[in-house]
């Protein structure tokens, strides 16, 4: 992160581990509701279910995601390195094991056992909570996780609003991940067309809290 200190830099990866932390508990809230997979997470299944093995190198989820979000970086850092940053790395090293360690704590109370309806209900709320985390990631800009990025990227190069921006690459993932065989369930359509416009909605207090926290604690001038 070029031209910044590094106690910026240091309250820049607190504001994106703490959006990570908010962004995950959205996704095991979402993945406890057992609706659906997340479109990003439908991509990677149908590649699995699609490739097993590579070059006879067994196959499981998490190397697919892993291998998808190496292969977007290299792509960014091609594209437009600025967006490529320490959070990247920490997003795609962190994401996992911030999701299990919630989803330890959920599963005794928060389970496909619920009513469909509370099911639901706690699908569209953890899909707001996924969403405002994942803005204050962002705004941090101390880097994005690279499924993340590629909706960011596109927006900022077509000038496009986040939003509408954000669905379409979440139908691109859904739809290919369909046809080459991933799990499609109300949850992947809810979150697919609530991610986008409750993130961008976002956006303004997000870059207010994560503005506050750098002039507060990282001696950065104020912009009032």
């Amino acid at each position: 992160m070029k031209g910044k200190t590094l106690r910026e830099l240091l309250v820049r990866v607190v504001l994106l581990l703490l959006g990570l932390c908010i962004a995950h508990l959205g996704v095991a809230l979402f993945l406890q509701t057992n609706l659906g997979s997340d479109p990003f997470n439908v991509f990677v299944q149908g590649l699995f279910r699609t490739f097993p093995q590579i070059a006879g190198f067994p196959m499981t989820h998490g190397r697919v995601h892993l291998i998808v979000s190496l292969l977007i970086m290299v792509v960014l850092l091609v594209v437009d390195r600025s967006y490529v940053g320490i959070g990247t790395v920490l997003c795609m090293a962190l994401g996992g094991p911030i999701i299990d360690v919630y989803t330890l704590w959920l599963a005794p109370f928060l389970n496909e056992g619920l009513p469909l309806p509370l099911r639901v209900g706690l699908l569209a709320v953890g899909c707001v909570i996924l969403a405002f985390g994942m803005t204050i990631v962002i705004r941090s800009q101390a880097g994005t996780g690279p499924n993340d990025l590629v909706a960011v990227v596109l927006s900022d190069k077509s000038g496009k609003p986040f939003g509408p921006v954000r669905i379409g690459v979440d139908l691109a993932f859904v739809l290919i991940g369909f046809v080459l065989g991933g799990v499609v369930g109300v949850g992947t359509i809810i979150c697919a067309f609530l991610v986008g416009p409750a993130a961008q909605l976002f956006f303004p207090l997000s870059q207010k809290i994560c503005t506050f926290a750098l002039e507060r604690f990282a001696g950065l001038p104020s912009r009032t």
